[in-house]
């Protein structure tokens, strides 16, 4: 009988790796690293129960550090054969991977140059090479394309809507006792995006995993474009710049599209627009390059004039010394920047200069995990340690909740509802305790389902029935 064990995005958001065995073959579904607290970063050093050398395949949902960030670590510990991904993630992969290995090693040069770390030397969890050479084993599956990916299981990939590439995985196992088919969320999109198509929704699953990023609320009620043309207005009447921490990918390319929407509508002046990301830039390149993932509108729009997706002055800012000279100008402007949770990239150097100036705006766009600087701005941080040193919130920090690329309570339990009969087991993953239990209590409620809250290192077989505990988890349940 298979068995799945949780080795990441169980009890937290990030850090998201399952490992699927059967009588035939292991596959790890995800290779994510964990991000936020020091204490969840930690878990990136710590090795995983499992060989990388007897796992015959590696399956991606998505793109984001969370779900691939840990995979040039993995193949640097062994693991030789094929990563399957979609055509988008492959290329987002080809971006993110590298820069996560170079902001790896600045982290730790920075760190020794100025003795900030904890550990001495500080070393990068991988190297830019590492990241490089795991691009080669990339191998890219179409959207309902089935691929055998390890002897006697098959994958298919299904939209998401949630970033370009993002999927929903269907993985049918075949032992000799039968199939069994798994069915992994991934990062469920909200609908209605302004950029993405709808995610897919599954039909039949003998085991469901389901993310709960936002298992716990509702997204507000309210137009977003409307509160973004407030912020923006906000921010123009205070003088300063405005700076969108923004994840590179998805959410950049959303806010700037949002902005020119607001510019030809003429609810906000054109104002110049610094997109501070090399890989926010190349992630528009490929938004522009996948049709296939957006939505009927951007998708024309995106074929007949790829500039008007961005805003009218925008200026692309790749190398380091142009983004330096941002820090000079007063306003007013927009900067976008990343990391999209203020835990590294070039925001963090325009924090530290514009954090101590009350005539600067900084507006939180996205999902914040415990331990973050965003998280931390956002519940009234007075001070932020930035590079070692502690710098003053006197900024204005805004906020628009309404441009989270996550599905929130009740969109989650809506892609539920094509199931054409109840799972055996609905795994609730891929959220904080208070949001996983939530929403597996929605679950419950709206259809009945089997569910159960995974903890970090459970292993259950998956069987007819409940799924059954075969090994004692890493850490307690969290309630």
């Amino acid at each position: 009988m298979p068995t799945l064990q949780f080795l990441g995005a169980s009890g937290g958001v990030t850090g998201s790796k399952y490992l699927l065995s059967s009588d035939r073959a292991r596959i790890l579904i995800d290779c994510g690293m964990f991000q936020g607290r020091r204490e969840s970063e930690a878990l990136n050093w710590q090795p995983l129960p499992v060989d990388p050398a007897s796992v015959q395949a590696v399956v991606l949902t998505h793109a984001h550090i969370d779900h691939t960030g840990y995979l040039p670590r993995w193949i640097r510990l062994g693991y030789a054969g094929p990563v399957y991904c979609t055509h988008g993630t492959a290329d987002l992969c080809a971006i993110m991977l590298p820069d996560a290995g170079y902001l790896q090693e600045e982290e730790a040069h920075h760190a020794n140059r100025h003795g900030w770390s904890r550990h001495h030397p500080a070393e990068p969890l991988f190297t830019l090479l590492d990241a490089q050479r795991s691009l080669r084993q990339l191998r890219a599956i179409a959207y309902g394309q089935t691929v055998e990916v390890a002897p006697g299981m098959r994958a298919t990939f299904h939209p998401a809507g949630h970033i370009i590439g993002s999927a929903s995985v269907t993985i049918e196992v075949e032992e000799a006792r039968g199939r069994t088919v798994i069915v992994f969320s991934g990062d469920v999109g909200r609908p209605g995006s302004v950029l993405l198509a709808d995610a897919e929704r599954p039909t039949a699953a003998d085991y469901l995993l389901i993310e709960s990023t936002y298992g716990d609320r509702l997204h507000p009620p309210g137009h977003v474009a409307a509160r973004l043309a407030e912020v923006v207005r906000s921010a123009l009447a205070r003088g300063g710049m405005l700076l969108f921490p923004a994840f590179a990918v998805g959410r950049a390319q959303e806010l700037l599209y949002l902005l020119r929407r607001l510019e030809d509508a003429g609810q906000i002046p054109s104002l110049d627009t610094f997109l501070d990301s090399p890989m926010a830039i190349d992630a528009s390149e490929i938004t522009r390059a996948h049709r296939e993932d957006l939505n009927a509108e951007a998708a024309a729009i995106a074929t007949a004039d790829a500039t008007a997706l961005a805003p009218r002055k925008l200026h692309i800012v790749r190398d380091a010394e142009h983004s330096k000279a941002i820090n000079r100008l007063l306003g007013p402007g927009v900067i976008v920047s990343a990391s999209g949770m203020c835990t590294g990239g070039r925001i963090r150097h325009h924090l530290h200069q514009r954090l101590p100036d009350a005539r600067h705006t900084v507006c939180i766009v996205g999902y914040q995990a415990l331990g973050t600087p965003g998280r931390a701005l956002l519940e009234g941080a007075r001070e932020l340690t930035i590079f070692g040193e502690r710098v003053p919130v006197r900024a204005t920090i805004a906020h628009i909740e309404g441009l989270s690329a996550h599905a929130d309570r009740s969109q989650l339990l809506d892609w539920l509802e094509k199931l054409e009969a109840p799972p055996r087991q609905v795994f609730i993953v891929h959220g904080e305790p208070e949001a996983a239990c939530a929403l597996e209590d929605a679950i419950a409620g709206r259809y009945g389902f089997a569910t159960c809250v995974p903890t970090l290192g459970q292993t259950v077989t998956l069987a007819a029935g409940s799924a059954t505990d075969v090994h004692e988890p890493l850490v307690g349940r969290v309630t």
